[in-house]
């Protein structure tokens, strides 16, 4: 399922831990004494639960939230999307997308949010086709339709590598369709289909599905931005910055938890989700085990530069109402030093 697809829709959603990198313990901190004065904090989705979603669950489950005093609520989210619920305040935390957060900082009335930590470090989207299409790079878009959620920043990346690769965009039929499940898409009359790799990527490969796949990245460095990440609501950042402090070191272990243990994370992410395909799980947290931090000097670390160039790119192709400031809309600050 493509979440950053239906989040749009619902606006229109080697780690340094604190322990001097120690590996994060299995056993549950259930047992915390203290329990009745945990604080609550309200966490966000930008969808269904998925491996975005992972480290998490695994902060939960294994206690490293109740160890930092709090008590953690995961939420789905409302039809106004995420960023609109943190926004208000009604929530503390959600999942965003640096290219759904360009909309809400780019006006005269910003949301008060702020990225606070990256989820994957590098951009893994793409663009996906059965394979007996022969579809393996952009330009071979061209004769083929597109499902598109007919949102210009989405629209206008798809442009920008079918004529970077030398095509002719005009050749490629845009279809509004939110293509949900991409594997089933490309079976039917859909051609080509944004997905993310970790999720339908993987799902073709465990239902066995020839595809051709090519990745954005691959095609021009500028849309190597943040996708997805964490973010807050800046009034709790300013009023109640050791809240936001607590909540990210658990959040941390438990990604770094799921980096060194794929298997065990995928089986708790499997069991507070048990509606999720435990194959599909499984293949997509092995994954990502390597693809969380990357090549970043820490989990969770926004490299300026690449989140400039991306909303600099937007700024010149006027997809934006006004510029951005540089290095607005995100902060490395929160995170364990």
């Amino acid at each position: 399922m493509n979440f950053k697809k239906l989040t749009v829709l619902a606006l229109a959603a080697s780690l340094l831990l604190t322990a001097c990198g120690s590996k994060p313990k299995e056993e549950s901190a259930a047992s915390n004494p203290d329990q009745e004065n945990l604080k609550d904090v309200q966490f966000v989705l930008d969808w269904t639960p998925n491996t975005n979603h992972t480290g998490v669950y695994v902060a939960d489950a294994l206690g490293y939230y109740a160890d930092e005093g709090l008590k953690l609520n995961i939420v789905q989210p409302p039809e106004d999307g995420a960023e609109a619920l943190v926004a208000s305040g009604k929530a503390d935390f959600g999942v965003s997308f640096q290219d759904v957060l360009a909309a809400t900082f780019a006006n005269d009335n910003p949301l008060p949010i702020t990225s606070i930590c990256a989820i994957i470090n590098h951009n893994t989207s793409g663009i996906i086709s059965a394979k007996d299409k022969n579809i393996t790079r952009p330009k071979d878009m061209e004769g083929h339709n597109y499902a598109s959620w007919d949102n210009p920043i989405e629209q206008a990346i798809i442009k920008n590598v079918i004529q970077k690769d030398g095509g002719n965009p005009d050749k490629v039929e845009f279809i509004p369709s939110t293509a949900t499940d991409a594997v089933s898409a490309i079976q039917s009359n859909i051609d080509t289909v944004w997905i993310y790799y970790a999720w339908d990527g993987l799902a073709a490969q465990v239902k066995d599905v020839p595809y051709n796949y090519f990745s954005f990245i691959d095609i021009n460095p500028v849309f190597d931005y943040y996708s997805p990440v964490i973010i807050s609501n800046n009034q709790l950042l300013k009023e109640d910055p050791e809240t936001v402090k607590a909540f990210l070191r658990a959040t941390v272990k438990g990604y770094q938890y799921a980096m060194e243990n794929p298997e065990k994370a995928a089986e708790i992410l499997c069991k507070a989700n048990p509606e999720l395909d435990k194959d599909l799980v499984l293949a997509s947290q092995k994954w990502l085990a390597d693809k969380y931090q990357d090549d970043s000097k820490q989990f969770g670390y926004v490299d300026q530069t690449r989140w400039d160039r991306f909303y600099q790119w937007l700024a010149d192709e006027n997809l934006i109402k006004k510029p951005l400031d540089k290095g607005y809309g995100f902060t490395n600050d929160f995170l364990p030093q």
